[in-house]
Parts: C-alpha cells; sequence; structure tokens
C-alpha cells in the first residue's frame, strides 16, 4: 500500500499527463492567425520541393482520442492509480490462481492416473518418463544439470551414490520434503597441520597415494572429529546424509585442496521440497523419472 501522499501523486500524475495529451493535440490543430488556408502552399520550400499545409487527417485524430478513452476505461477498471484497485478487482494473484485451477483441471488427471503406481513401476513406464523428464528440466535440471550429472555441490543423480539412500521412496521423500546438509568447519579445532593430516587421511580412504606419516596423525583426529557422522571405515551415514569418503565420488571436488577446504571451512547445502510447490502427485512421477536414471 502506499502512503497517502504517493496515493495522490500517482493519481495527479497519470491523469494530468492523459489531460495534457489532450490539450496538446487540440492546441497543434488549431488554426493560427495569418496561416495560409489548409490545401494551400506555406512558403516553405526546399530544392524545388514546396511544403503545403496539410492538416492531420481525421482517423488519425480519431485514432488518438480513442487511445486517451481506452486508458480512462482501464484506469477505472484496473490497479493504476495508486492505492484504487479496480473495480473489477484484478490481482496478480487471483489471476495466477485461476491459470493454476485451469491447469489442474486439464492436466490434474494425468498425474493422479501415475499416482496410482509405485515409482519403480513409473521408473518402466515410457510415457511416464517422458512427462517426468519435462518435470525435471523445468525444476531440477537448474541445480543437477540437464543430464542429470550434477555438478560442485549438486549431487550426481545418474549413479548409485546416495547422499539420504537410493530407494524409490527415499528419493520420494527428498524431493518431497528437501534436504539440509551441514558439515561443520573444523579449522579452529584441528589448526592448519590437524586439517592437513585429517585430509590425508581421507584421501586415503578412497586408495588415493598420501604420506603414510600425515595419513597416520589424521586418523587419530578423523575417530575424534568426523567418525561420528562419516562412521569408523568412513562409509558415511546415510540417515544423516553424510557422505562415503571411501569411494571415489565427491560432492564438491575430490582434489587435496577442495578436502581441505570441506574440513577446514565445512560445507552447507539445501534441496528445497517440492512438496507445496509441485504436489504430491507430480513429485511422485518425478521420482520415478529422477530414480530411473540410475538404473540405465
Amino acid at each position: 500500500m502506499m502512503s497517502g501522499f504517493w496515493h495522490w501523486w500517482v493519481i495527479v500524475l497519470t491523469l494530468g499527463n492523459i489531460v495534457a495529451c489532450y490539450w496538446l493535440i487540440k492546441w497543434t490543430a488549431k488554426a493560427r492567425p495569418g496561416e495560409v488556408a489548409s490545401g494551400e502552399v506555406t512558403g516553405h520550400s526546399w530544392d524545388g520541393l514546396e511544403e503545403y499545409n496539410n492538416p492531420l487527417p481525421n482517423w488519425w485524430l480519431w485514432l488518438f482520442y480513442i487511445t486517451l478513452i481506452f486508458s480512462l476505461v482501464y484506469l477505472v477498471l484496473y490497479p493504476g492509480l495508486g492505492n484504487f484497485k479496480g473495480v473489477l478487482g484484478w490481482t496478480q494473484t487471483k489471476q495466477w490462481q485461476g491459470e493454476m485451477q485451469d491447469a489442474e483441471a486439464k492436466y490434474g488427471p494425468i498425474f493422479q492416473k501415475y499416482a496410482k503406481m509405485d515409482v519403480a513401476a513409473i521408473a518402466k513406464d515410457p510415457e511416464a518418463l517422458e512427462i517426468g523428464g519435462r518435470l525435471f528440466a523445468n525444476y531440477c535440471a537448474q541445480c543437477h544439470g540437464s543430464d542429470a550429472q550434477g555438478g560442485g555441490g549438486f549431487p550426481n543423480l545418474t549413479d548409485n551414490d546416495w547422499l539420504y539412500g537410493g530407494a524409490p521412496e527415499t528419493i520420494e521423500q527428498s524431493i518431497l520434503n528437501g534436504r539440509q546438509g551441514t558439515m561443520p568447519g573444523w579449522a579452529a579445532q584441528l589448526g592448519d597441520d590437524g586439517v592437513k593430516q585429517v585430509t590425508a587421511y581421507v584421501l586415503s580412504l578412497s586408495g588415493r597415494k598420501v604420506d603414510s606419516a600425515l595419513a597416520s596423525a589424521g586418523k587419530e583426529k578423523y575417530m575424534t572429529f568426523c567418525a561420528g557422522c562419516h562412521g569408523p571405515d568412513g562409509k558415511g551415514n546415510q540417515a544423516l546424509g553424510a557422505p562415503n569418503l571411501a569411494d571415489k565420488v565427491w560432492l564438491y571436488g575430490g582434489s587435496q585442496g577442495a578436502v581441505e577446504k570441506s574440513i577446514r571451512e565445512g560445507r552447507s547445502g539445501k534441496m528445497p521440497a517440492f512438496k507445496d510447490f509441485l504436489g504430491e502427485d507430480k513429485v511422485h512421477l518425478l521420482a520415478g523419472y529422477v530414480f530411473s536414471l540410475s538404473q540405465k
């Protein structure tokens, strides 16, 4: 809502401009003293071309007046004059809600049909996968990529490495309710040397060649600060969304520098919940599509 001052400022400025446009066209169409008659030569010439006093055609003038009338009618029907809402009561929200209701009436039965199928069955239905692919392209590809292979901080959905589990029902819950993954930074507790030691040990879990002395020193610190989430063997905990450190899949990069950064500064990743935005039927179909990606 505008304040009283701005409410009237907008009204006066808007209506004043419309009145000024009307006055301008009437003033310019008026005959002037000493002006030659309509259709006569004005006396101005250039390169053999003479100027005639030809007024604007009536059809052009009437089009101009019609636009002014249209603008006044529009401002009566729709919002445009400060806080005045228009006699039709139109709002963007009502427009959006109406369009959503129309779309639900048209497409709702399609999604309801697949809502009766389990996610694993959807993953084998070509028609369902085609629809699910379009949903993925609209709502998921911005983060996970058009090929669903993810990127830095965004999981690859085409492999079998899952932070929270890859069962059909788990995938559906991830899309419905979202996920919040947070790893604290350990710089204060470990110090620079401790970070390097734990990094060496973490890299060794996936078979990387590292300094054995650093890795040995890092193991003790790992058991103290990291094993609670990632497990003593480093294979993670899907109940917490703690990644498996013993494979070769890295969410934020597996270089020494990237792993050091994760340990030193921590990581925070969030996947939004789509339950309220898409509805359960669409999420169910989308879960089937995502599940199918890791089954190829």
